[in-house]
């Protein structure tokens, strides 16, 4: 096998292993000499893969998003660069930073004649969000519908009346004038949308909700078949 099914073939490897293997296992698993091993081991580090390990341990790859070598049309390519671009402006501060660093990685590994001329590329995302979007820091509320946790939001109406509210985020979407935050009010005992530039405080709470976002997801979308826009929850309550 060349270089790169080699590589890929070892990604492989290490991810059936719970725990460090000996770079002379491996070795053997791939057919190579130790020597090649910790070159090829060396090279997936370089490109960003997290193998933890030495000489005479052995050797782990941790969970991560690393992802191998692929190839992508010149139409797919035009779309991630969009798609990532409308991050870049769009996305709150930290998703907007992702995207810039993401970028600068698709761009590293272009080749040199395509690199040389991004320039030419045509498609363009319209003006940046407003500066108080693209302040704000979603980061919190993301890593609360990961852990799908409840949580405890201050929310301000249309006119201004705050109201408490204990609820189970899911969802957040992004467009150019702001970002809503999908989610099952327990106060309403039903979904709402709260757009994020209205959350005064929220705090997480230690507390999973019932449901799994996936299942919370699919009922709501159900529940918006047919409708045309969004209701933003403004009720003074």
């Amino acid at each position: 096998m060349n270089k790169t099914e080699r590589l890929l073939h070892l990604l492989q490897i290490l991810r059936s292993y719970r725990y460090a293997v000996s770079g002379e296992r491996l070795a053997d698993r791939l057919g190579v000499s130790i020597r090649t091993l910790y070159r090829d081991i060396a090279a997936l580090q370089a490109m960003g893969a997290e193998i933890e390990g030495e000489v005479g341990v052995g050797y782990i790859l941790k969970p991560t998003f690393f992802l191998p070598p692929m190839m992508f049309t010149q139409t797919e390519m035009e779309a991630l660069l969009l798609g990532t671009q409308w991050v870049s402006q769009y996305g709150d501060a930290p998703l907007s930073k992702a995207a810039a660093e993401a970028l600068n990685k698709i761009f590293g590994v272009l080749p040199a004649n395509i690199k040389n001329n991004i320039n030419a590329f045509t498609l363009r995302v319209g003006p940046p969000a407003s500066n108080s979007l693209a302040r704000e820091d979603l980061s919190e509320l993301r890593k609360a519908i990961a852990n799908q946790k409840k949580i405890l939001i201050i929310y301000k109406s249309d006119s201004n009346k705050k109201s408490h509210r204990i609820i189970w985020p899911f969802s957040i979407g992004y467009f150019t004038d702001g970002r809503i935050l999908v989610a099952w009010c327990e106060k309403q005992d039903d979904y709402r949308h709260f757009r994020t530039d209205r959350i005064i405080s929220m705090k997480i709470l230690d507390e999973h909700y019932s449901r799994s976002r996936e299942s919370l997801f699919r009922e709501w979308r159900a529940s918006q078949l047919g409708k045309h826009s969004i209701r933003i929850d403004n009720q003074d309550i």
